[in-house]
């Protein structure tokens, strides 16, 4: 959601921050598996697993000073270096010299804890071009883009790579039911909720931080003509209109209308809440100047388009649950 908050091209560096696996080794021997005495650490899917790993990371980032440091991205007032899921840590300055002071703090409290830093698995993002970054002489590899918890985040923060790479992903989901959607055995109406269960969430995934603009729009209608097409065995030399083939599958509401449906019911969760970094980040606004030319699209930009209202007008309308969802619907069904 960062790519809709207008950040300048100077301010955010990213690291994304892995640990080496400690996890237990098998080994396979005439089809029994033998399991190595393990001197630290727990057997592999126990269920202490995730606790004390997390335990470990709480532990690492307070004794790292993270909190006091200032190294940091500056939104809202609040200053904010670091966001953690799992063993998935990302690391957030304003210069490559806060950055590189925050991993070496990590690297340092990691040893002390038995934890290594990987850095084959380490990432840095940078807005500008970054050459030959190194930590106590190893190398790290700066990348334009990488994949954080199954999205691609890009360093221009524009949404247009995840859309088409979520799209590709549909499609081969809808490739792997080509027996189902070639079966005379299962009935139309089946076939159209099995697309909607198996297929739909492929490309829904993470779409709630989108910014969809109008190229992404002709895109996600593209691809769910061509599912719909693909179940009537209706190819383009047959010469059906795209009406005939809605009028024929008659969706309840649209694969765009769904996104919006999600982005709509995400933020009135978030304007519910009272204090949250994820409400922070959506409201605030960052420190500094931006480039010259024409602003680009902001996520609030969607939601205030679709409903009419202004932020205040949002702010007393999500308040009311029961009232939003009313909105949502009103929206939403009239996407089809």
């Amino acid at each position: 959601m960062l790519g809709g908050m207008g950040i300048p091209s100077h301010l955010v560096c990213l690291l994304r921050n892995l640990y080496k696996d400690q996890v237990a080794t098998v080994r396979t021997n005439h089809g029994t598996t033998d399991w190595f005495k393990i001197g630290k650490g727990v057997r592999q899917g126990c269920i202490l697993s995730p606790s004390l790993f997390n335990l470990y990371a709480e532990h690492i980032m307070r004794h790292a000073g993270l909190e006091k440091t200032k190294a940091r991205v500056k939104i809202a007032g609040r200053n904010i270096n670091n966001l953690r899921y799992a063993d998935d840590t990302t690391l957030m300055a304003e210069s490559e010299e806060e950055l590189r002071s925050l991993i070496t703090k990590v690297k340092e409290e990691s040893a002390k804890a038995g934890l290594q830093l990987n850095i084959k698995k380490t990432k840095i993002m940078a807005t500008r071009l970054t050459d030959n970054w190194q930590i106590e002489g190893e190398n790290m590899e700066a990348v334009a883009d990488f994949i954080f918890l199954g999205a691609k985040i890009t360093a221009d923060a524009d949404c247009s790579q995840e859309i088409r790479r979520r799209l590709l992903l549909g499609r081969r989901a809808m490739a792997n039911l080509d027996k189902i959607v070639k079966s005379k055995d299962i009935t139309l109406a089946m076939k159209v909720h099995i697309v909607k269960a198996m297929v739909f969430p492929v490309i829904t995934y993470g779409c709630k931080s989108w910014i969809i603009r109008k190229a992404e729009q002709r895109k996600i209608d593209a691809f769910e003509l061509w599912c719909w097409r693909k179940i009537l065995r209706a190819p383009w030399t047959a010469r059906r209109s795209n009406q005939s083939i809605l009028q024929e599958i008659m969706p309840s509401c649209s694969l765009e209308g769904r996104i919006l449906e999600a982005k709509m019911k995400y933020f009135g969760h978030i304007m519910r809440r009272q204090e949250s970094l994820e409400k922070i980040m959506m409201l605030g606004k960052t420190e500094g100047k931006r480039k010259r030319g024409r602003p680009r699209a902001r996520w609030m930009d969607g939601i205030r388009e679709v409903t009419g209202l202004t932020l205040k007008e949002l702010g007393a309308a999500t308040a009311d649950r029961k009232l939003w969802c009313g909105l949502v619907h009103e929206v939403t069904k009239s996407w089809k």
